[in-house]
Order: structure tokens, then C-alpha cells, then sequence
């Protein structure tokens, strides 16, 4: 059975891992402050300030308080939802701004133009919510690359490290496991991917990276398809 889409996760994988954590990160952070300040009756960022406090368990917690709880779970890298959609609005503002483009590897960028032309669709599967991929991938820094995927997936799928998130994105897709390649840096996410039955590439970029017995590439100009 061939494969008929690929799967990439984000960090790591097609964007530097120092990009989202030197640069996107602490601007986040920083803004934070003033962001919930403006935004805080807006439905969507009320609707996260109501998650957060349940997921802190603090019902009570004033604006300022989740900021400091916000600013801390972006220390720990904390992949909760409500988190990422308030990072992805403070990164759509830092976009347009032109305060940064979206770092994206150059081989995949090659690469995504070869998937096109061999009719393979194109997924993203991230912790960061689907505005962030889609903002990534839009400002990248050889401009719009979004035209080039049919489909961005984040935490609402389900956790990364899990295999019932891969089984909700074969259902979406409406592909047979086996016709999809799972390509990431991490183990775990690889485990989780072929536990649901898809085929799994990991991507080593760093000689210091943790390897398992999965297919390894380095590179996106070393998928053969």
C-alpha cells in the first residue's frame, strides 16, 4: 500500500527547535501583559482565561495572575490548549508587525514543491494551535507556503504522545494508517504514530539527538517516496 500523505511535526522537524524557543517563546511572554489587557473581553480570550483558571485551579484568579501562571507554563513549555491559542493571536500581532518571519528549514521547503507534484497530501501535527502553524508556515522566510498543505492538526486532536491522536487524524483524512508517513524528532511521537498503525520516519538533525529504532533521515532531500 503506497503512501498518499505525510504527516510533519513542527519543532525540530521542519523549523528550528531555537527558533520557537529563543524567539516565539519570550515574545509571547512579553506581551502577554498587554495583550490580555486589550484583548480580555474578546470571546475567544475570555473563553481561554475561563480554561486557564480551571486548569490552574484557581476560579478566582485575577489578570494578572494568569499572566504569571501563562509566563510560567511557557517556561516549562506546558502544551496547554488555551496557552497555545493565546500565543497564536500574540504571534499573529508579532507577524504583522514584521517582528520576525517564520523560521522554515530550507530541504523542506524544497521538498513540500516535490509533494505537489507527486499528488501526496500534506499535513502538520503540532502542539502549537493550527493559527500558529498556519502563521508559521504563511511568513516563512521563502513567503506563503500554506497553499502547499491540505490540513493543519494541534492539541484538540489530541496529546502528541498518544496514539489515539494519530487514529483521529487517519479518521479525519479518511486514509488507511498505512498510506500515511509520520515524520518527527521525538521518540515518543513516533511510538504514539506507529501504536496507530502509520508508517514513521524520525528526522535527526542534531548529532546529540535521542535516536530509537525508527528509519532515520536528516534531511527532507533523503525522503524517498
Amino acid at each position: 500500500m503506497g503512501i498518499r500523505a505525510i504527516v510533519v511535526d513542527t519543532a525540530g522537524t521542519t523549523t528550528d527547535l531555537s527558533f520557537i524557543q529563543d524567539t516565539l517563546f519570550p515574545y509571547s511572554a512579553k506581551a502577554l501583559p498587554e495583550f490580555l489587557q486589550a484583548n480580555q473581553h474578546n470571546v475567544l480570550v475570555d473563553n481561554c482565561l475561563s480554561d486557564i483558571r480551571d486548569i490552574a485551579l484557581e476560579p478566582d484568579a485575577s489578570l494578572e495572575r494568569i499572566v504569571e501562571i501563562l509566563q510560567q507554563w511557557i517556561s516549562e513549555d506546558r502544551k496547554a490548549t488555551p496557552l497555545k491559542t493565546l500565543q497564536g493571536l500574540i504571534w499573529k500581532q508579532g507577524y504583522a508587525k514584521g517582528e520576525f518571519k517564520g523560521h522554515i528549514f530550507p530541504d523542506f521547503i524544497e521538498a513540500v514543491k516535490g509533494f505537489k507534484q507527486q499528488n501526496l497530501r500534506l499535513y502538520s501535527f503540532s502542539s502549537g494551535s493550527v493559527e500558529a502553524q498556519k502563521l508559521l508556515f504563511s511568513h516563512s522566510d521563502d513567503g506563503d507556503l500554506t497553499e502547499y498543505f491540505d490540513g493543519h492538526f494541534d492539541t484538540r486532536t489530541g496529546n502528541k504522545r498518544f496514539k489515539q491522536a494519530y487514529s483521529n487524524i487517519i479518521n479525519t483524512i479518511s486514509l488507511a494508517p498505512k498510506q500515511v508517513l509520520f515524520i518527527s524528532d521525538l521518540i515518543e511521537e513516533l511510538k504514539a504514530a506507529d501504536q496507530a498503525g502509520l508508517r514513521t520516519l524520525q528526522m535527526v538533525r542534531e548529532s546529540s539527538q535521542r535516536t530509537g529504532d525508527f528509519a532515520q533521515i536528516s534531511s527532507f532531500t533523503e525522503l524517498a517516496i
